[in-house]
């Protein structure tokens, strides 16, 4: 093939566009290698962000430009991801085998944060990604119970926790250490001590991505936890209401005052879909999330409907992207997670691990 012909596969891959970036795949840079045999042509692709299953459909697309703009009909696409570490609020400490930690926050409690906190880390275990979660709701530990997990963490060396898991994800949370029915009755200090040290002393085994799903609101127990724990990005959960914007908006101002990156809003609850006649409703109201998006200038990562499945599976320890990995809502998750690790894909990289360490002894 002439050299022609190499500018058409790359116009032809100029001409994919990655939903998840909203780029062509050689403005993502996701083009690492092409290599033309004859009339044989092999492009390597290494995407920013987990997409173990949504791969096959790039692929397609990828094949269907090379076919029509390049006229390349015999093509091998090879797919493969690379999480990298990225930089975090400056002077928080890193956490060591962590690469990325990602706030759920919601300005107010009951828009279904938590619901969503799982179903986000099941999504990205789902397309190939090392993840952890973390239940910093101190006051309303849900996790163990959405995880399908129970029983207590075990500590091999007396100091630290070692994670329970279920569906591929390590997950720790308060609630595995008290009874289910306890209430915690503790004041801001200590709830703040305790979370510092499930995060810290939970031996998290090489994470791409910890979730953390924080208590809502944006008291003095939020503000802390965004000042010490060094968190890459953040998702804001919100309903289409106007009080529950009113209160994201909060949410979302405490992220930027601590130089975290909002990464995204996701509308949950955006609409109700009658399960006995088909009848589509927007109980809580419509466009908000898209209105503030526009507003922060940030993405609407995705809207999610109110579904009566979705809270049962998740009350039965089976989040919806395990239970019907194959339903829409699953596959909105999924969506939700792959493009909000691809908008952190393009924030600034992390680069201390590779930096050699000084140390000045007296000789």
């Amino acid at each position: 093939m002439s050299e022609v012909s190499r500018e058409k596969i790359e116009s032809a891959l100029d001409q994919v566009i990655d939903p998840h970036f909203d780029k062509s795949l050689l403005a993502s840079k996701s083009v690492q290698d092409i290599r033309i045999d004859g009339d044989a042509v092999t492009v390597d692709l290494v995407m920013g962000y987990p997409c173990g299953r949504w791969a096959d459909a790039l692929r397609g697309m990828v094949s269907e430009s090379l076919e029509q703009h390049a006229q390349v009909s015999n093509a091998t696409i090879n797919i493969s991801h690379k999480i990298l570490a990225h930089s975090v609020q400056h002077g928080v400490k890193r956490l060591e085998n962590v690469k990325n930690i990602i706030a759920v926050a919601s300005g107010k409690g009951g828009v279904g944060k938590s619901t969503t906190s799982v179903n986000l880390a099941l999504a990205l275990a789902s397309e190939g990604a090392t993840v952890g979660l973390l239940d910093a709701d101190i006051y309303g530990p849900s996790q163990p119970r959405m995880m399908g997990l129970s029983g207590q963490p075990e500590s091999v060396d007396g100091k630290s926790l070692e994670p329970m898991e279920n569906y591929g994800v390590q997950t720790m949370s308060i609630g595995f250490l008290i009874d289910e029915e306890t209430p915690m009755i503790w004041r801001g200090p200590m709830v703040t001590q305790a979370l510092e040290q499930l995060l810290n002393d939970t031996k998290w085994r090489d994470l791409d991505y910890l979730i953390i799903d924080l208590p809502p609101g944006t008291g003095d127990t939020q503000l802390t936890l965004a000042q010490k724990v060094p968190v890459s990005g953040a998702i804001i959960v919100t309903t289409p209401q106007d009080i529950a914007l009113l209160d994201a908006r909060k949410g979302l101002k405490m992220f930027e005052k601590v130089e975290v990156p909002i990464l995204g809003i996701v509308e949950n609850m955006s609409t109700h879909i009658c399960s006995s006649c088909g009848h589509e409703e927007h109980i809580f109201g419509k466009g908000g999330g898209q209105t503030m998006a526009s507003e922060a200038d940030i993405e609407l990562l995705g809207m999610l409907p109110l579904e009566m499945n979705i809270r049962l599976q998740a009350d039965t320890g089976k989040p919806t992207v395990v239970s019907e990995p194959n339903g829409r809502t699953a596959e909105i998750y999924r969506e939700i997670a792959r493009k909000a690790a691809a908008r952190l894909s393009t924030q600034a990289k992390d680069y201390t691990s590779k930096f050699p360490n000084i140390v000045i002894q007296n000789t």
